[in-house]
Formats: C-alpha cells, sequence, structure tokens
C-alpha cells in the first residue's frame, strides 16, 4: 500500500484522482496506492518525503541484523492530561524491559532509555534561538519606530500651542482637545498600518527567499486573518499610546501659553519627554547594532575556521542504489566500482572517490568504536563517525596525513581489516597519546571477531558545522565494512570548475545504471555555505533591523535638534547679538546632540550586555561582551548624531539677530 503526497500527486500523475486503486511500480515493488494526502500537511520531521508506505521488517530476523540499528523514530499523541514527564518514565521502563522472545544485542539495548521531547521542541530546536533573536529584534524596531512617531506628534503639538490656546480660550475643554488629538493619531496609525501590511507582504516573499532550507515550515509563512487581526492590535495600541503622550502634553493647561506669545518664535525650553524618547530610541539602536555586530565577527571567524578539507573545485552527488538489482552486497559493490570507474574518464575530472558521508552535508552515521590498547581487553570505548570510502577520498578531499599511511588499493574485502583514523579519535581512546595507536587494533559496530588495525591517523574534519568541535572519525574500506552501502556520494575533484562538470558526471553514473537516482548534486564549498545558513540567516536579518534602527535614530536626533532649534529661534537671535560666533552656534547643538546620543549609549551598552547573553548559541569564538564590537558601534552611533545634527547646527548658526529681533 502506498500513500501520495499532494505535489508528488500532482508532479507524476496530473492530478488525476483514479490513481487510488491503482499500482505504481517503486525500485521494482509494485505498491497499490491508497490516497493522497491533502495540500495542507506538512511532514515536518522530514520535510522531503513524497510517500509513505508501511513500515515492514522480515519476520524473522537474526538478533545481529542490521535492521535492529538506532534508525527509527517514534511519533505518538499523548492522551488528554498525560505529560511529557510521565510519558518519558512509562517509555524508559518499557526501554529497560526486553521481552524474552525479541532478543536485544549489546549494542540495541537500549539501556540508558529512550530521548523523549515534544515535537515542537524537536522541530524548532535547532533554529530557536535564532527566531526568538528575529523576534526580540523586531519588538525593538517597533519600539523604536514608536518613539519616533510620538516625538513627532509631540513636535507638532509643540506648533500648535496657539491653536490650542484659541480653542480653549473659546470653551474648548480638555477632553475635547483629547479627543480630537488621538482621533487624529488613530487617523495616522491606521493608514500606517495599511501601508506596512503591503509592505509585510512584499516582505514576507524576500523572508522565505532567504531563508535556510533547516527553517521548519517556512512555506506557512504567510498573511492571513489572524496576522490581520495582530496588525490591526500593534496598530491601535501604538497609535492609542501615541495619541495619549501627544494629546496629554498638548492638552495640559499649564502648557497652554497666552495667545499674546504663542507664536512659533516663541521659546519653548527643554521638552524632558521628547529627550528621553530620543535617548530610549539611541539605547534600542545600539542594542541592534551590538548584536549584529556580534554576528558579524562571528560568522566572519567561523569562515576563518579550517575545515580540515580543501573544498576549492570539488564536485559531489549523492548515489541511491535501488531497485532488486541488486540483492547481495557483492552487487552493491560492483555497481558502485563501476560507478567510479566511469566517473575517472570525465575529462576535467582529476580525482574521484566513494565515501559513505560527507562533511558538511547533514550526513551524521555513527557507531560505537572499542579499542584495546597492546592485546588488552577492549576499554575507552567511544563513539564514532563512520566513513566507508575508496583510498583516493583523501586525495580528493586533500585531507592530510599525520601519522602512519593511507588507505590503498591493497585494502580490499581479502585483506587484513584496516582503519585510519583522525586525530581527535586518538586523542580520545589513547588518553592523549596519539603516537600510539599506529597498530593497534580496534572494533567498529557489530562484534564479528574480526577488528581493524589502526594503520594512519589524518586531520580532524568538520562534520555538522564549521563552528561545531571536531568529532572523532574513522575511515574504513567500503569493501571491509560489515554489510555495502546503499547510499554512496561521489567526490570529484576538477581541473577546473567543478560545477560544469555536473551533467558529465551524472550521465556517467547514469551510464551504468540508468533508474539509479542522482541526488544532492552540489560543489563542496556550496556545502560549506548551507551548513551555516542558520547563522547567515540570523545575520541577515539582524543587519536589516539595525539599519533601519540607526536610520530611525538618526531621523530622531535630527527632528528633536531641528524642533529644538525652530523653537529657539529667539534665543539663538540673542546670542547672537550678544557676540556669540557662528562656532558657538554650532558647538550648541552639536552638544546637544552629542548629550542626547551619550546618554543613549550609555543605556544602551547596559541594555545590549543584558540582551546579547541570548546570542550565546550563536556566538563562535566571540564574546557577548566583546570591546571591539562595542567600541565600533558606539564610534558609529556617535558619527551618526554628529551627521544627524549639521542640518540644524547651520540653521542655528545662519539665524540673522537683526530680523529675529525685530520680528519680536
Amino acid at each position: 500500500m502506498l500513500i501520495l503526497s499532494d505535489s508528488l500527486w500532482r508532479r507524476r500523475f496530473g492530478a488525476d484522482p483514479a490513481i487510488v486503486g491503482h499500482d505504481v511500480s517503486i525500485d521494482d515493488v509494485r505498491y497499490l496506492v491508497v490516497g493522497v494526502l491533502p495540500a495542507s500537511f506538512e511532514n515536518v520531521t522530514l520535510p522531503g518525503a513524497e510517500l509513505w508506505t508501511p513500515l515492514q521488517y522480515d519476520t524473522v530476523l537474526r538478533p545481529e541484523a542490521r535492521e535492529w540499528g538506532h534508525h527509527l523514530r517514534v511519533i505518538g499523541r499523548l492522551r488528554e492530561g498525560v505529560t511529557l514527564a510521565a510519558a518519558r518514565a512509562e517509555l524508559d521502563g518499557i526501554a529497560r524491559s526486553p521481552m524474552p522472545e525479541l532478543p536485544r544485542v549489546a549494542w540495541a539495548s537500549l539501556a540508558n532509555g529512550l530521548i523523549v521531547s515534544s515535537l515542537q521542541d524537536d522541530v524548532t530546536r535547532g533554529v530557536r534561538t535564532a527566531l526568538v533573536a528575529v523576534m526580540l529584534a523586531v519588538l525593538a524596531v517597533l519600539a523604536i519606530a514608536s518613539v519616533n512617531v510620538t516625538n513627532l506628534l509631540l513636535a507638532r503639538v509643540a506648533q500648535r500651542r496657539g491653536e490650542f490656546a484659541m480653542r480653549a480660550a473659546l470653551g474648548a475643554g480638555r477632553a475635547r482637545l483629547l479627543g480630537q488629538l488621538i482621533t487624529e493619531t488613530m487617523v495616522l496609525a491606521l493608514a500606517g498600518g495599511g501601508l506596512g501590511l503591503g509592505l509585510a507582504a512584499l516582505g514576507v516573499q524576500a523572508l522565505i527567499a532567504m531563508s535556510p532550507s533547516g527553517l521548519p515550515r517556512v512555506h506557512a509563512i504567510r498573511l492571513d486573518a489572524p496576522v490581520f487581526v495582530f496588525a490591526l492590535a500593534i496598530t491601535i495600541g501604538v497609535g492609542a499610546i501615541a495619541g495619549l503622550v501627544s494629546a496629554w502634553h498638548g492638552s495640559r493647561r499649564d502648557l497652554l501659553p497666552r495667545l499674546a506669545g504663542a507664536s512659533r518664535r516663541t521659546a519653548a525650553g527643554r521638552d524632558r519627554t521628547r529627550r528621553a524618547l530620543v535617548v530610549v530610541e539611541v539605547a534600542l539602536a545600539l542594542t541592534l547594532l551590538v548584536g549584529a555586530g556580534l554576528l558579524w565577527r562571528s560568522l566572519a571567524r567561523i569562515f576563518d575556521t579550517p575545515a580540515g578539507f580543501d573544498a576549492a573545485n570539488v564536485l559531489t552527488m549523492q548515489v541511491q542504489q535501488a531497485g532488486r538489482r541488486f540483492p547481495t552486497d557483492a552487487r552493491r559493490l560492483q555497481f558502485f566500482a563501476d560507478v567510479l570507474d566511469r566517473v575517472r574518464q570525465v575529462p576535467g575530472a582529476d580525482v574521484a572517490a566513494l565515501t559513505s558521508q560527507l562533511p558538511l552535508s547533514g550526513d551524521l552515521d555513527g557507531y560505537g568504536a572499542h579499542v584495546e590498547r597492546d592485546g588488552a581487553s577492549r576499554t575507552n570505548d567511544t563513539g564514532v563517525l563512520r566513513y566507508a570510502v575508496t583510498p583516493e577520498y583523501f586525495e580528493a578531499l586533500r585531507i592530510p596525513l599525520r601519522r602512519g599511511r593511507l588507505l590503498t588499493a591493497r585494502d580490499d574485502a581479502n585483506a587484513a581489516r584496516a582503519a585510519v583514523v583522525s586525530e581527535r579519535f586518538a586523542q580520545t581512546a589513547f588518553g592523549g597519546d596519539s603516537t600510539s595507536a599506529i597498530g593497534q587494533r580496534m572494533q567498529i559496530g557489530p562484534d564479528d571477531g574480526r577488528p581493524y588495525t589502526i594503520v594512519g591517523i589524518v586531520g580532524d574534519v568538520k562534520q555538522t558545522s564549521l563552528g561545531a568541535a571536531d568529532p572523532a572519525a574513522v575511515y574504513i574500506p567500503m569493501t571491509q565494512w560489515h554489510w555495502a552501502d546503499p547510499v554512496m556520494s561521489v567526490v570529484v575533484r576538477a581541473r577546473g570548475d567543478a560545477a560544469s562538470l555536473a551533467p558529465a558526471v551524472r550521465q556517467a553514473i547514469w551510464s551504468v545504471d540508468k533508474d539509479q537516482p542522482v541526488l544532492r548534486v552540489s560543489t563542496l564549498s556550496r556545502l560549506i555555505d548551507l551548513s551555516e545558513a542558520d547563522r547567515r540567516f540570523a545575520l541577515t536579518l539582524f543587519e536589516a533591523f539595525a539599519a533601519v534602527a540607526l536610520a530611525l535614530a538618526a531621523i530622531g536626533i535630527y527632528g528633536i535638534l531641528a524642533g529644538a532649534v525652530t523653537e529657539r529661534t529667539r534665543e539663538i537671535g540673542v546670542r547672537s547679538a550678544l557676540g556669540a560666533s557662528r562656532g558657538d552656534l554650532l558647538a550648541l547643538v552639536v552638544r546637544e546632540a552629542m548629550t542626547l546620543a551619550g546618554a543613549g549609549i550609555v543605556l544602551g551598552i547596559g541594555g545590549a550586555v543584558a540582551a546579547t547573553h541570548g546570542l550565546q548559541t550563536l556566538l563562535f569564538e566571540i564574546s557577548p561582551l566583546d570591546p571591539l564590537t562595542y567600541a565600533s558601534v558606539v564610534v558609529t552611533l556617535l558619527a551618526v548624531a554628529g551627521i544627524a545634527c549639521c542640518a540644524p547646527a547651520w540653521r542655528a548658526a545662519c539665524v540673522d539677530p537683526a530680523i529675529t529681533l525685530r520680528a519680536e
């Protein structure tokens, strides 16, 4: 029986409803199509899956058969009222109580119980930190924008003092003035919210395009009714708060000047509320800039970290054996030997090899390793990554040899088992004395009485991430493993552009068997970039939000200074008439700008210290308190504040005292 995904049903079967009830052939096996899943179904545990069949094993399995390997995941829905902790305890009890009719080998004993977690935690674990950081960045930008809007409204209120004084003189009460200002603010907020939704529609498409492949449920991101309601609530909330602040200041009786002195030339003095808002704005901008700076420096260090191999001009692709034409391990190995022989003949291919897993590709094939020391009983058990390779693999990736020798063509199925280990494995398994590893014996995976002899030590290679610790690794000839791997990756070092060889290499593989799937065609350099896609995605979003925050902070500083210069025109004119030079007037405005920026920087440093600790898991060899990042951000903010105050300062310096005093 077989169930199809909606996308596969439409792509391969033309959305034909009659396919249900008919047989289709998959890997030379006939399956009855019993259903098609709806388009809304998303397989979050394996997004690439497009068909499902019942899990079936041989009814008679040897206790040591490889089907007992740890390769299955169990998904279940808890009964109502049952907690995850209770389920974990019950499953641990089952794991530790083997059934006599199902004997377990030692390496499948489940003595440590089962790993139990909620599906949501399992799906979001890898991206949770980045998404939380991005959400906080969004809130910070929203706060900065709200502060800017409030400041602009307060400036507008200051300019309309005469109007409010006239209304109050004609009998308008405070409630009437409050209502007018809040209504005006809400109209502006709703108009801005509508424009924001339009921009959000474009932003969502850009977000999906930039998102890393591992981001869960990315295609479920869309503007729908809940998003509209949320946006409306945020718009009303921000509009109401900003309107109340400006309305409160605009309707205060002690701020309503006399009609005779209500012109724009009236000196207003310092408006503490507006300046305090600018300080908060600068502080939030600094927090975002520090976060972006830390991520940028961290990503730069990651890509400067040696991967342990040379990725330049290397093409990779995965070959999966499918069908009943490979009933034995010998047939599988022969197929891959033929594939490798054909690939070597491709023009432009310098070195070609096969490996059971590729570094930085998402592959993770691990086993237990049991090491013998000088013929003594097995000790120093450790977990290792197992690479079944052809001898040319080390040359293709240029993995350096540290001691001993590499695998050769003589290490075939009929020879004594040989293994090459990584430096990390040698140091871990032999207590730091890696020099004694050569010649020692070890068992990897199932114990069949035929240990491997360590013949060489090579450099460490990054497997999961450039930012992760080097894993312990063991390289063995693919013909000497307990069984033939059905999935292998072809690695080709090209004499020129590796990507240009992809069509020829693919055709070489299909010349052996045209029905075998060839997947994940990519250069090794591209795999390195993809391995750090989550960090790069978080950095890109942080950079965008930080740039917006910096621009808004500059606008806020400019707005408050421009308003101050306008309100203090008479004071500036008097200063000029009393002998103040242009330099003195420039310094007056610049000093105020630097005071606001400095206060915001001091406040922002404290906030950044608290906020950036949450980015710890996204950072690599960079402290959340990195002084260079903080110093760079402070200098940047001061420079932006200086630029923002240029126009108001120059306008203040150009005030003509004669015209100002004559106007009074």
